[in-house]
């Protein structure tokens, strides 16, 4: 069970979980920031260590947190017509790109919207049927870019702008609807990896 901490300096709560892994990870899943270390790992080091990068995403979480209160959910989609609408994007953006599609999977994930593996299966995340149409459409063509390019580098943008001019604010609409959806299942994971120095707060692949 995470342990309820506060950073005096930051300014912030936060959560700690030591568990049985090699490398610290910071995340922010539902709002909050949760640390998760190896045991007997120094908490004070990570938290001044990268105290710029959760400044950062702090404001960031803040701003997503404000705007999802002026939103609203799709609550009335069924599961059934999530796979009718996403079957029938895939065929569209299949002609337009000639991007072929080996398998289609959908089910409950924890920390993105969606993913497109090495073998060109596209998974999707059935949450998805709660947000608006063109958001979706987004998730799906953002994945398939990704049997383009892999990484979200120069290349990666460059591809997705060339269909969605607005991508960036379409990425900042995700996090909005990821906490939403998140609330939503509270009420019934922007992820850094410290090992690889990589991060996302996009909740997409």
């Amino acid at each position: 069970m995470p342990e309820k901490a506060e950073s005096q300096q930051l300014r912030i709560k936060y959560e700690v979980d030591y568990r049985n892994v090699r490398y610290p990870r910071l995340e922010y899943k539902t709002g909050n920031l949760l640390l998760i270390l190896p045991k007997d790992y120094d908490e004070t080091a990570i938290l001044d260590k990268h105290r710029r990068w959760i400044m950062h995403k702090e404001q960031i979480i803040k701003q997503a947190l404000e705007t999802a209160e002026e939103k609203t959910l799709n609550l009335d989609r069924t599961d059934e017509e999530l796979r009718q609408f996403v079957h029938s994007t895939i065929k569209r953006i299949e002609k337009e790109t000639r991007i072929n599609i080996n398998k289609v999977f959908f089910r409950r994930m924890r920390t993105k919207w969606g993913s497109y593996s090495s073998k060109r299966n596209l998974t999707i995340n059935t949450l998805l049927k709660y947000l608006p149409e063109e958001l979706i459409d987004y998730v799906i063509f953002h994945e398939l870019a990704h049997s383009q390019e892999r990484k979200h580098n120069e290349r990666f943008w460059e591809i997705i702008s060339r269909k969605f001019k607005d991508y960036q604010t379409r990425e900042k609409d995700l996090l909005v609807h990821w906490f939403l959806v998140q609330k939503l299942m509270c009420s019934n994971v922007c992820t850094r990896n410290i090992s690889a120095g990589e991060e996302n707060i996009s909740i997409t692949s």
